[in-house]
């Protein structure tokens, strides 16, 4: 395995931030446009929605800065493609109330902000 990559700890730190980033930018594409969902046309929706865009924005830096950083590019390439592949998977396990309202963004907005708390504690 340390042909292959020799930082496995940082590949699976990466990958379950991958996860993490593929599985937002999945629910977060389910929101758009804003007229198709009217609870997130509210303040406190539109609010979510911004914030998660935010976050997502600074998980996708910060975790593809901490791979580029730690492994090697092709070890990059590979997990974030195991992660866009296979996170559809895990959102069609999800309760369909979690999926297109409110509480999907807060479960998505805690899983980001988790991460971000966690990648600027690695930098």
């Amino acid at each position: 395995m340390a042909n292959i990559e020799p930082n496995i700890t940082a590949a699976f730190i990466f990958a379950l931030f991958a996860c993490v980033a593929s599985l937002a930018a999945i629910v977060l594409t389910g929101v758009f446009p804003l007229s198709t969902r009217p609870e997130l046309k509210r303040p406190l929706g539109f609010a979510l929605v911004v914030a998660n865009c935010v976050l997502l924005g600074a998980v996708l830096y910060m975790s593809f800065g901490f791979g580029l950083a730690e492994l090697r590019w092709t070890s990059v390439v590979i997990i974030t493609g195991f992660a866009l592949l296979f996170m559809p998977g895990l959102f069609n396990v999800w309760p369909s109330r979690w999926r297109d309202g409110t509480v999907g963004l807060t479960v998505v907005m805690a899983g980001l902000g988790v991460s971000v708390w966690a990648l600027a504690g690695m930098a």
